[in-house]
Parts: structure tokens; sequence; C-alpha cells
């Protein structure tokens, strides 16, 4: 049985990973697969979040149509949408009694990408349709007296706000590396008797060590996770420009 000690039940699938112990010295194969894990569920979701979101957000800034406005505050109330609702509404979706049941996401890193799917969408969507938004108006009329289509209008837009739809895609990523709460409670927290996470995360094991006073461990992983989002941060004042505005 593997280390699970923080989720809700046990997936038959991982029934028969051994149990970890509970000190774990600075092995690689641990740091390593945690490491892995978070980049993949993050990187994934935000991917997939990013192809739903700027279409969305260029439909939005594009076209008036009624409920417009209603569209825009449901986003913006998504961006701070507490993890731990969205983690138990995606557990029931992909438990036994859920809707996706049968397909045995339960604790696995699939269900842990819906999970920061959900979460980073809407970040995703109102920063990008922000950037969309300030796009002047002269530039699309310009587009369309030159006799461009609205794909071509689409693209001039895009470009125009391209360091803002950036800026959106990293806080969406931003978002989702640092979260805690619903990972934790779709994905279980599960390590491998060799020290291989299978739905571990930076967050949820500095968590696990912290509680187990496994502090050296803790800060090694905090630290990763703070260079990690230090790095989106530089990638996002890049982008800008030496003085913080959009080139």
């Amino acid at each position: 049985m593997a280390d699970c000690s923080d989720c809700l039940g046990q997936a038959p699938h991982v029934a028969a990973i051994a149990p970890l112990q509970s000190e774990f010295p600075f092995e690689w194969i641990y740091i390593r697969s945690i490491i892995e894990v978070s980049l993949y569920v993050s990187l994934v979701a935000v991917a997939l979040s990013t192809l739903l979101s700027i279409p969305v957000a260029l439909v939005l800034g594009f076209t008036e149509f009624r409920g417009k406005g209603f569209l825009r505050s449901v986003i913006t109330t998504g961006m701070g949408f507490p993890s731990v609702v969205v983690g138990l509404s995606v557990l029931f979706l992909v438990s036994n009694q859920g809707p996706l049941g049968s397909l045995e996401l339960i604790f696995t890193t699939e269900a842990m990408i819906l999970s920061q799917l959900v979460l980073a969408t809407p970040v995703i969507m109102g920063v990008s349709l922000a950037a969309v938004s300030s796009v002047d108006q002269q530039v699309r009329d310009a587009a369309f007296a030159m006799g461009g289509t609205r794909l071509d209008v689409a693209l001039v837009t895009i470009k125009e706000a391209r360091y803002g739809l950036v800026t959106a895609v990293l806080a969406g990523f931003g978002r989702a590396i640092s979260e805690i709460g619903s990972v934790l409670i779709v994905g279980g927290n599960i390590v491998g008797s060799d020290g291989e996470s299978y739905t571990r995360t930076l967050t949820t094991a500095i968590r696990v060590e912290a509680r187990n006073g496994q502090f050296d461990t803790a800060f090694l992983l905090g630290a990763i996770l703070v260079v990690l989002v230090l790095l989106v941060n530089a990638l996002v004042i890049r982008l800008g420009g030496t003085n913080g505005g959009y080139r």
C-alpha cells in the first residue's frame, strides 16, 4: 500500500503499491519525481486551459450579445473560486458514484489535471479578455478597412495583445503550480515504497514533510517551488520590458 494518508479512500489500481516509510532522506528519485508530477500536471492543465480560454476571450472581446456582462462576471468570480470546493466537485465527478466514475480517474494525475484546469481557466480567460479588450478599436477597424476577414482581425488583435496573453498564461501557471487544496483531494498525495511520486506535488509534499518534522526536505522542496515561481515572474518582466510596462 502506498503512502496515502491524505486521500479519502484507496483507488483499486494503487492498492498494490507498497507502503512508504515515514521519513525521507534527500533521495533523488523522490525529489525528481515530485518535480516531474508537479510540472506535468500544471503544464498540461495550463496548455488545455489556454486552448480554451484565448478563443473565448477573443469572442467576448469582439462581439456584443445579451448576457455578455454576466459571463464576464462569472469569469471574474471564478478567478477567486475556493480550490477546495473545486477539488470536492471534481472528486464527485470522478468517484465511483460520479458521472465519470467508469473512467477510474480518482487519485490519478488526470484527475489533478482536471482540477487545475478548472482553477486556471478563469485566470487565463480573465487576463486574456482584459488584454484583448485593451487593443485599440482603430487597429481592428484598420484591419477591416484593408479587406481583412474576421480571422485576420483576430490574428492582428492577438499580435497586439500578445504580451498580455503571455501574462495570462503565466498567471494561470502560477495558480496551478502553487495549488494544494484541490490536488490533495483528487490526487490522494500518493507515493510508492521506492520514493516515486504518483500524485504527490511540490505543495502537497511540503505539507507532508513539514507535518512529519522533516523540515530540511520541506525547505528544499519549498526552495524549488520558489525558484519555479521566480522564473515565471522573471519571464513576465522580460516580456513586459525593462520598465515593467508592455512594449
